[in-house]
């Protein structure tokens, strides 16, 4: 095989899925908002590049995209079921051979350590190539391995950015950090892999995803989530994991350039538990950046000029993602990206 790499978010992509929420998701109670907030973000992707929606109910979501004015010949909607809308962590992950050519990776999710049923998201790849054969590329079986698109982070130049608490955790792969590492250099080609100790998010319940917490952009540059707020439960633990970033090293030996996101206001549930607000949790686009924004206009105005420096050149666009996190997630973790070749 030639020699193949992770590109990076930044790099020119085919499309981007959705897997839209329905009545035998956990969003039934709020499906209506829900839905909302699907159309807003399917409405400012539609606009600029094709989207695939993945969905058990095809007509109903292809005639709600119509009736929302979005630009319905850049959609394509997959009939499959589903068990619910997390497409970062169920999708394909995708990596390129020297000659463009996409490799789809179809690795195993397992609902997050198995906390929530996964047994129709773990089959949504194989039906999207095989049966509906929507995607092209390479077919590439890694379901002895658990990974999930959210958990990780890559430069495009050989780099991975993750977590210890998630790619270590309990329920996963049930390997040593050494062992784990190995397995994605080999997996992925890579030169280094950067593993952050530090950092987590109230109301998160993937086991701390590196997309809510610290983002590659180009130029050697990350994002991340910055707390300044002592009194705030995340203070010491962000703390930590700024530091930690400081200290990371480009291959060639060289600091990243770090640029601070604001630590969105606290949002609580009707059970008074805290949702885990973030702007880390952006959508990088051909031409834009989706960012998640939470109607805190300070912070959400914050979080967009971070994002213009980080990404010059981008149309950086806010999409209220509010109802996202009352499911723990946000707007990254909806979307999955296909790069140049795939659709």
């Amino acid at each position: 095989m030639k020699k193949t790499y992770l590109p990076a978010e930044w790099h020119k992509q085919s499309l981007i899925q959705l897997t839209w929420p329905h009545i035998d998701t956990d969003w039934a109670y709020m499906l209506e908002e829900v839905d909302a907030c699907f159309l807003n973000i399917a409405y400012e992707i539609l606009k600029r590049q094709p989207l695939l929606v993945v969905a058990p109910e095809p007509h109903r979501i292809g005639d709600r995209i119509y009736e929302h004015g979005c630009n319905v010949k850049n959609l394509t909607v997959s009939a499959v079921k589903t068990n619910d809308t997390w497409a970062r962590d169920h999708a394909f992950i995708t990596m390129l051979k020297e000659n463009g050519e996409p490799l789809l990776l179809d690795f195993c999710f397992n609902g997050w350590g198995m906390k929530y049923a996964a047994n129709y998201d773990n089959m949504i790849n194989s039906n999207l190539y095989y049966r509906c054969k929507t995607l092209t590329g390479e077919y590439v079986y890694q379901r002895n391995f658990i990974l999930e698109g959210g958990s990780i982070e890559s430069d495009g130049k050989g780099t991975l950015l993750t977590t210890e608490k998630c790619l270590l955790s309990y329920n996963r792969n049930e390997k040593t950090k050494e062992e784990t590492e190995q397995y994605l250099k080999e997996t992925f080609n890579l030169k280094q892999v950067l593993w952050l100790k530090h950092g987590y998010l109230a109301g998160d319940d993937t086991d701390s995803h590196i997309d809510t917490l610290a983002r590659f952009c180009p130029d050697d540059t990350i994002v991340y989530v910055q707390c300044t707020d002592k009194k705030d439960e995340h203070y010491e633990e962000l703390v930590a994991m700024e530091e930690e970033l400081k200290a990371f090293r480009t291959p060639e030996g060289n600091p990243y350039r770090l640029l601070p996101l604001p630590m969105a206001d606290a949002i609580y549930d009707i059970n008074g538990e805290r949702l885990p607000a973030n702007y880390a949790n952006f959508l990088i686009m051909n031409e834009a950046v989706l960012l998640p924004t939470y109607n805190q206009p300070h912070n959400d105005t914050l979080a967009k000029e971070v994002l213009e420096k980080a990404f010059p050149g981008r149309e950086i666009v806010g999409v209220d993602c509010t109802a996202l996190i009352k499911q723990h997630g946000s707007l990254h973790c909806v979307t999955m990206q296909y790069p140049e070749g795939v659709y």
